[in-house]
């Protein structure tokens, strides 16, 4: 396998293996994933040109632990390290590329860096970075890029992270089981997060970044290895393959949005669908349930119907009732009232979006007035409606929801704004 696909493939699974290796071994996380991005980056421009070699893995520790030791060896750490340099073998020594390396399974690996990489004294758009280059193995520059912000941007954001692991004074073990549950909702968070912004991207021309939903579609599957009995981990899964099916019919040729309701759906992906509503089916069995597997239930709802008209809407609008009551927050009463019009009609669910009003949270995006507009079309109020559209595209920055939003008041412009 050289090509370079082939290859970035290959250096996304080993990254976290080598970092768990080397952070278990040594200490310093902040160092350790230094030292594996160099390494990272070595493999990236030899292996295409090279070859991979024998052993992929005992290749990048040993690369990696040269790093690591020419950090240890500097001026400014030696004081600090000496008694590891002296300890430590030379990286040739340590391991050569084609050995063997022992080790705990890479998924117990996979999981402490997760936690790890989001700890609570780190900022959630902190986390999010250092998951993708830590967990990912995507470099600085490509985390950027997925971002839209510059490169000089997002360095300094994940060397604070990291900094800010440090002196939390945080080591490369699991938390404490008190502290596990919460640290997991906020790995889960932290990957929904991610698969978001790919799914629907918050600015620029693209509404999609599909290498962020794959990733996090990755990376969720490796920490459902690491928990194979956690409903809420499989919940999530669930929840993006079957979010993430119907991907290619979301878009136009030219790139424009088109709503669930008029999508193609012989291009849904049937086997994530498949893939998807098998395994939340399998973990609603369990018993306890929790947000991820509501939410998962509910896109399974979309993805089983063969049509808009055939949505089970009633079920829907429980399942939405039970997700407040679980996690409430505004975009899921704002969701609520969509499937509350849908089963009693336009002005029940305006009524609970008047709810909203004062909620900041909901009232400084697009998303409320999109609904809104939305729903006073249905009503007959054309004119309420399309003052509404154009209010909902002057607050989104995507591009593509930005250009879907100015057509449809256009379009009602030409029907005329009354009836």
């Amino acid at each position: 396998m050289s090509d370079g696909a082939g290859v970035e493939g290959l250096l996304r699974e080993l990254a976290p293996q080598v970092l768990g290796f080397l952070a278990r071994r040594h200490g310093q996380f902040d160092l350790c994933e230094d030292a594996v991005q160099e390494a990272l980056l070595a493999a990236a421009t030899q292996w295409p040109a090279d070859g991979v070699p024998a052993n992929p893995r005992g290749w990048l520790i040993t690369v990696a632990t040269r790093r690591l030791t020419d950090q240890f060896r500097s001026e400014s750490a030696r004081r600090r390290r000496e008694d590891s340099v002296a300890a430590m073998a030379g990286p040739e020594e340590l391991v050569a590329p084609g050995a063997d390396v022992d080790g705990p399974p890479e998924a117990d690996d996979t999981l402490t860096l997760l936690f790890l990489c989001c700890h609570p004294a780190v900022t959630p758009a902190s986390q999010v970075a250092l998951t993708l280059r830590a967990v990912g193995g995507l470099t600085t520059a490509e985390i950027a890029r997925a971002f839209m912000v510059p490169e000089a941007t997002m360095a300094p954001r994940i060397s604070r992270a990291k900094k800010s692991i440090k002196a939390a004074g945080s080591r490369f073990v699991m938390p404490p089981e008190d502290e596990r549950a919460d640290r997991l909702r906020v790995v889960l968070q932290v990957l929904y997060l991610i698969f978001n912004e790919g799914y629907t991207a918050s600015s620029g021309e693209e509404l999609q970044r599909v290498e962020l939903t794959a990733e996090a579609i990755r990376l969720t599957r490796m920490l459902r290895s690491a928990l194979p009995d956690d409903g809420e981990v499989a919940g999530l899964l669930a929840l993006m393959l079957l979010t993430d099916s119907r991907r290619t019919a979301r878009s136009t040729a030219d790139g424009g949005l088109v709503p669930i309701d008029e999508q193609d759906r012989t291009l849904w992906d049937r086997a994530q669908i498949s893939e998807g509503a098998e395994l939340i089916l399998s973990t609603l069995a369990r018993g306890a349930v929790g947000p991820y597997q509501i939410q998962a239930a509910i896109a399974a709802i979309h993805a089983e119907a063969l049509s808009a008209e055939a949505t089970d809407w009633p079920q829907i609008l429980s399942l939405y009732l039970l997700l407040e009551k679980l996690a409430p927050n505004p975009m899921v009463t704002l969701n609520r009232a969509i499937a509350l019009a849908q089963v009693e009609g336009p002005a029940a669910g305006l009524e609970l979006l008047a709810t909203l009003d004062d909620d900041k949270n909901i009232t400084e995006t697009h998303r409320l007035d999109a609904v809104r507009a939305h729903l006073y079309e249905r009503s007959g109020d054309l004119s309420r409606a399309h003052e509404l559209y154009l209010a909902a595209a002057r607050r989104t920055t995507s591009l593509p929801e930005q250009r879907y939003l100015t057509a449809k008041a256009d379009a009602i412009s030409g029907q005329g704004t009354s009836r």
